[in-house]
This record gives structure tokens, sequence and C-alpha cells, in this order.
């Protein structure tokens, strides 16, 4: 059988995505993306027009090649077509009617003489990435489908709406403008609300700090296992998105399997605390773990995190091993990088050490990083996908955007501590998880050969924030004898919700026992796919290293560990 992953072998991305799906793909992740800044990008674009200037007969052959194509355009004699792929040429119209036929050939020859002239340029592989990614965003913001009278299937609403499809595009413009900041809504955001239709499990904040709140929640089974789990957010994120909806709960599949289930939900910085670092995440990581000990009368605390959640753990794993605790039971780590590479994402070959220290010193001197300015950047790094496809949806066809509850939580965003952003980027820039007691962060050398935790780690096909091969690295850094590598279908936040009972969803595990190999390659050779969701893969995992089953609860906390607001507590409704 002939599957593919990320134009690999494993399983073909699938087509007619709708848009929601599209977007949730390209969910805001904190990575070393929060240090590229725009002199990065100016340079990228420098780097284009120097080599215009230094070959200016290479410059012209390639000219000449493009107006031979535009004279064949315009004599109708050219064959150039989109990809069927592409589904911005999807309408019939471009086929059949002769204007937009050739409107689409202009823009098909520009992407082609771009194409070909950035093959001959003499760069090497880190300026050629660079020079693709710029000069692909500037292609897709020129693509006719981009404006009103280039794309036939608004004009086609226009005319069927008598003008209202115009009317209501304009509106949702200047609702943007005046609500959303200028940038085109990817969410229609009023279906939801915290606590009555998303995040609606039950159970309370037993441990509320400056920095978070522990949520305990209330078992649903007679009976539970005797070592508890704690959950470890992304910072830049709402903790909710492990309950967003009944259906994709991972908190409420871990209470239907016994589990006894914690998550920290973190509170969004403002200013005056962007002093706040990985030192104190990682004691307040602690502290939980301390508080659910006590809570469930434990002395063993299961761990998972995803995204940047997932560093955040991974530096607390280190941190307990140097200290001696044996507080961690097992780590369960999902869509999490620690050991990148310049070539794993799209914008990182844009990223210079110049830039990175740009970004600190602009952070530090800022306090925080606004959650806004954070998905800004972010769409403009990922145009198509989540800025023109809104702009034709939003504006052109005057719909509405999507009511989807993944992008209504990744709308949701929270502001970044300048210092921990600059603890992040020193994770990147150093390499520090793949180091052995060389870097020191949040008050200890840096050292996970030393945690020896059972580890489960968790990739998605086509994750391109945290690219699957990645993910497959950090199986290789512990010091864990037992570690398990599973690929999901779909790609990041789509990757961790997969629950049962979806028909398209699949994954991938090794055949055999035993160790796993040293890359991801090898690993890949030796697996085998199994039709649905991941997740009870994972509970069975899971439930094996929880201990013996014991007597539910009846309430939640304990002394000291007083009840106060029900889930999902207070810090989750504070806005950016």
């Amino acid at each position: 059988m002939n599957r593919r992953v990320n134009g690999d072998r494993v399983g073909e991305t699938l087509m007619g995505t709708r848009l929601e799906d599209e977007a949730a793909q390209s969910t805001t992740s904190l990575g070393p993306m929060v240090g590229l800044v725009r002199e990065d990008i100016a340079g990228a674009v420098a780097l284009l027009l120097r080599e215009t200037a230094t070959d200016p007969q290479r410059t012209m052959r390639h000219a000449q090649a493009m107006g031979e194509d535009m004279i064949k355009i315009m004599t109708g004699q050219s064959d150039l077509a989109p990809d069927p792929k592409d589904k911005r040429f999807k309408d019939p119209a471009w086929q059949f009617n002769p204007f937009l036929r050739a409107g689409a050939q202009y823009y098909l020859a520009v992407q082609k003489g771009m194409k070909n002239w950035l093959g001959e340029l003499e760069l090497d592989a880190i300026e050629r990435d660079r020079a693709n990614f710029i000069s692909q965003i500037i292609i897709d913001a020129l693509a006719p489908t981009n404006t009103l009278w280039g794309n036939p299937t608004a004009q086609k609403r226009l005319v069927d709406s008598g003008g209202l499809s115009l009317i209501k595009g304009l509106k949702n413009a200047y609702d943007d403008m005046v609500h959303n900041k200028g940038m085109v809504s990817q969410v229609n955001k009023k279906p939801f609300k915290i606590g009555e239709n998303v995040a609606t499990s039950k159970g309370s904040v037993v441990l509320r700090t400056e920095m978070m709140e522990l949520i305990q929640y209330a078992p649903t089974t007679d009976e539970v296992h005797a070592i508890p789990q704690l959950t470890i957010p992304p910072q830049i994120n709402k903790m909710y998105i492990n309950d967003l909806s009944p259906e994709k709960s991972v908190v409420k599949y871990q209470l239907d399997n016994g589990i006894q289930t914690f998550v920290i939900s973190w509170k969004n910085p403002t200013k005056d605390q962007g002093v706040w670092g990985m030192a104190e995440y990682v004691a307040s990581c602690q502290q939980a773990m301390e508080a659910v000990s006590r809570i469930t009368g434990s002395d063993k605390v299961n761990v998972s995190a995803g995204c940047s959640g997932g560093q955040t753990a991974s530096v607390l794993a280190s941190k307990l091993a140097a200290d001696g605790s044996d507080l961690l039971g097992t780590l369960t780590l999902m869509v999490c990088v620690l050991h990148p590479q310049q070539g794993d994402i799209e914008a990182g070959s844009l990223m210079t050490d110049n830039g990175l220290a740009l970004a600190k010193k602009r952070a530090a001197k800022a306090g925080i990083i606004k959650g806004d300015d954070l998905s800004r950047g972010f769409a403009w790094l990922r145009p198509n996908d989540l800025i023109w496809n809104y702009v034709i949806n939003n504006y052109l066809l005057g719909d509405d955007p999507p009511a989807f509850d993944v992008l209504f939580w990744n709308a949701d965003a929270t502001n970044l501590s300048a210092t921990l952003m600059g603890d992040f980027l020193t994770l990147f820039e150093t390499l520090a998880f793949t180091k052995r007691g060389e870097i020191e962060i949040a008050d200890h050398m840096l050292d996970l050969s030393k945690v020896e935790a059972d580890l489960f780690v968790l990739g998605g096909v086509t994750d391109h924030i945290t690219p699957w091969r990645a993910t497959y690295r950090s199986t290789q850094l512990f010091g864990s004898d037992d570690v398990t590598y599973v690929l999901s279908q779909s790609g990041h936040m789509q990757a961790i919700l997969n629950p049962p009972g979806n028909p398209k969803a699949n994954y991938y595990v090794q055949k055999s026992g035993g160790d796993l190999p040293a890359t991801a390659e090898e690993w890949l050779a030796g697996t085998e796919e199994v039709a649905g969701s991941w997740w009870p893969f994972w509970m069975e995992w899971v439930q094996k290293r929880s201990g013996p089953m014991k007597k539910a609860p009846r309430n939640l906390g304990g002394k000291g560990f007083e009840p106060t607001d029900p889930a999902p507590g207070l810090y989750v409704l504070e806005q950016a």
C-alpha cells in the first residue's frame, strides 16, 4: 500500500477540507517563531533585491521568458493551467470564461517566472529557503481570487444576492476594523460561552496562586486509579483546549476511564508580571504536583503536556530529577519539539541570531508580548490559510466566519511574559534539551538523560508547526527505558483532539516492541496503521501506569485545598 505523510509514506491529506478545518491545522503555537522580527523579514526581501541587482542579464533573461508567456496568453496560445489541487481556482468559470482564464494564466506566469528565477540564484540552503518563503507570501497576496473583480464565485454571489453580499462583506470588514484590531476574523465567537457550551466538565479550583489555578475535576466513575494525572497547558493558550466540548474533551475521556484529573490554568500576565520566567513557571508546576499528591494521597503524579507546555514539563522533569525527587510518574508529551532544527518550520529560515537578540530586547522593554500581536504575526506567516481564506469568505462572499470551537479557543489568546519568551528562545538557540548538564535553566543544569519516567510522545501527520519528525527526536533525549511514540493523523491541535468516533481517524505505531530506532525514518519503516482514535491506545498506556483502583473521592480538594470557584476557574475569563 502506498501511504504518504507530508510527502512521505503514510496517508494522503484529505481534499475538500472545510475552511474551519484548514485553519484549525494552523492554530497558534509558542515556538521559536516568537523570535522572528521585522528586520529578519526585511533581510529576506533585501536578499531578493540584491540578487536582482547582482546579475542583470539573468534577470532580463527571466523577464523575457515571462514576457513570452504573456504574449502566448494574449494570443490564446498559453497552456498554463492551475494545479488541480489549488482550491482557489475550483470554480468552472476559470476554465470556460476566456477573460478569467487569461487572468489566472497571467498570475500563473508570474508564479512560474518567480520559481524559475529563484531556481537559478546562487544561494546557500538557508538563503534559498528564505527567498522561497518570502516570495511565496508575495505571490499568494497577488492571487486574483483575493479581489472581487478576480473572483468569479464572489461575483456570482453578488449577482445572486442582489448586492447584499457586498453590503454584508463591507459590514464584516468594518466590524474587524473596529472590534478585531484590523485583522480579518477567523471565527464567529457568538455561539460560544465558556462554562456553558465550552469547558463544561464539572470540577473546582482547589489552589489559586498569583500565577496559576489548579483545577480538580469531579470523578465520573465509582472507582479511580490511585495515581492522578496533571495536565500542564501551553502558556500562550488557555487550558480549556483540554475540555473543549464533551465530544472532544481529553478531560472527560480521562475521567470516564477512572483517571483522577487535574489541570493547571495559567494567569494571563500583565506588564508588571513580565518578569515571570521558566524558573517561576516550573516552580508553579512543582507546587501543583505537590498539591495533587497531597489531595489524592499518591506519592506519584503522572504529567501530560502539549506544545510549549511540553517544553515546560520537560524542564520540570529535569528539575525534579536534579533534586532527587520521585514525584514524577509518567510523562506524556504531545506535539512538542525539544530538539529543533532550522528547517523544521517554514519560518525557521527567516530567523537570525541578530533577530533573536532584538526580539528579546524589545520584549524585555515591553514587559509582555500581547496575544493579539502574536496571533497577527503568526497569521501573516501562513496568509493563504489564515488571512486570504477569510478575506474571501468574510468580505468577498459576505459570509460569517465559521463557528468552530477550536478556532474560538485559538482566538482566545493570552499574553506572554518577556522573561519566559527569552527563556524559550534560549532553549531554542542553545539546543539546551540536547545537552547534558551544560545549560542552566530554572535554577538547575538541564539534563533530560537523568529523567527515567516512562515516556509517551505524540506527533501529527500534517503538523507544520511542530513537524512530526521534530517531535520524534524527543524520544532520543530522555533516560527512560520505556518510550512510546504515536503518530496521529491531522495536524497540531487537531492531532490531539482526535477522539473515538471520528470515522477519518487513524494513527501509526511501531509494529514490534523494544527500543525505538534512532531516526524517524527508521521508525516509520517499522510502523503499522491503526484505524480509529489514538486515545484508547494512550489510555491503556496511562492506566497500566496509574496504580490500582480505589473508591472515588466523594469530595474535591482537601485540607488546605478547599474548593472555591467551579471549573474552569477565573483565569480563563481574563482577556489579553
